[in-house]
């Protein structure tokens, strides 16, 4: 069984459950909309899923749910901005004005964020700029979970990436990926419902290779995908998105010291290249003949085309929440502020041992 709501519905009422626990309405309204896109997109594992976690993390004190960001024109192709140890999305949004205006002005700009938690998909953050014709990336650090290759211990968080670029006669074509082989969430859930992991996903805390994902979690270590290119790749995230922000590295986390923190205050970058301006042909009819050609080598899915496929069921049916998680969601929006923090994982293997709620299994 399930409840229907519209996708404005579910928004209000994941910010209800946000201000509940001491975030400002202005940005409860900017991140529940980040978690309601993520359930109507069939991202689940970054939508309700998580909202324990939010919500476990305000209570800890870790985050200030009220926090206003302060923007600073910092260079002609360059707007930085300091979350003051508040949620990033509402970082970005204050500073997405002046990175348009420098991007369309200098044909590229950055966005540097500092001081802020990012506990979403990174999708969010680059789809609407493609959506206005720019070429989109971000990029997000995060505490320290990931074993450089070749070592023996973490020191690089998950450190996710996201591209987009506008789609000729469609919506924009939008990847975002970790640098570890898994999400760090399916390694909790592992260890919760009491399975092993493949092999080559994490190390115990001796650096041995492991299937245990206790051992990953108790003092071990997750693997970069790809070996030495992930790790490279984590290596670009952490130095675009913390040193030269001024975020956090992921080995400067704080946060085990604020019980029930799960996010991480570090920082995240963003660039935006407009194409109008980068001196070529006409970039609209050439994207045009790269996505006919792509398509004539028999590719039947390109990255964000499923979440596409989800919005546009979402918009017409509305998004079924199951009862479960609904009543989790209900649990969260009747209980105050302070007490006793409860063990988020708890209530997300909640979740999981409905059957209904396949497809909310990664955190």
């Amino acid at each position: 069984m399930s409840t229907v709501l519209s996708v404005d519905e579910l928004a209000s009422l994941v910010a209800s459950v946000f201000e509940r626990h001491g975030v400002s309405p202005e940005n409860a309204r900017i991140v529940a909309g980040v978690v309601a896109a993520a359930e109507r997109d069939g991202s689940r594992s970054h939508g309700l899923f998580r909202l324990p976690g939010y919500v476990s993390t305000l209570k800890s004190g870790w985050i200030d749910g009220h926090a206003v960001p302060v923007v600073t024109d910092a260079a002609p192709g360059l707007v930085a901005v300091d979350a003051a140890n508040g949620f990033a999305q509402p970082a970005l949004a204050a500073g997405a004005p002046m990175l348009r205006e420098k991007a369309r002005t200098q044909g590229i700009a950055a966005l540097a964020i500092r001081n802020s938690h990012h506990f979403a998909a990174l999708w969010p953050d680059v789809e609407p700029f493609a959506e206005e014709g720019f070429l989109a990336l971000a990029f997000v650090n995060a505490r320290s979970r990931v074993a450089p290759w070749g070592a023996r211990k973490k020191f690089f968080g998950t450190n996710p990436m996201a591209f987009a670029c506008p789609r000729p006669g469609g919506p924009p074509l939008v990847w975002d990926q970790a640098s570890s082989v898994v999400a760090q969430g399916e390694v909790l859930l592992a260890a919760t419902q009491g399975h092993e992991l493949a092999e080559g996903i994490g190390l115990d805390s001796a650096g041995n290779p492991t299937t245990d994902p206790k051992a990953v979690l108790e003092g071990g270590a997750m693997l970069p995908f790809g070996g030495h290119k992930g790790s490279a790749i984590a290596f670009l995230v952490e130095i675009l998105s913390a040193a030269l922000t001024g975020g956090r590295f992921g080995y400067e986390d704080k946060s085990a010291a604020f019980p029930g923190a799960l996010t991480t205050n570090a920082g995240e970058c963003v660039i935006l290249i407009d194409p109008s301006r980068t001196g070529g042909d006409d970039v609209g009819a050439r994207l045009g003949g790269l996505f006919e050609n792509l398509a004539a080598t028999g590719v039947e899915r390109l990255p964000g085309d499923t979440r596409h496929a989800h919005r546009r069921k979402s918009l017409q049916e509305g998004i079924a929440i199951p009862d479960v998680t609904y009543a989790v969601v209900q649990r969260l929006l009747k209980a105050g502020r302070g007490g006793k923090t409860d063990d988020p994982f708890r209530t997300f293997s909640e979740w999981n041992s409905d059957a209904d709620t396949k497809g909310y299994g990664k955190l």
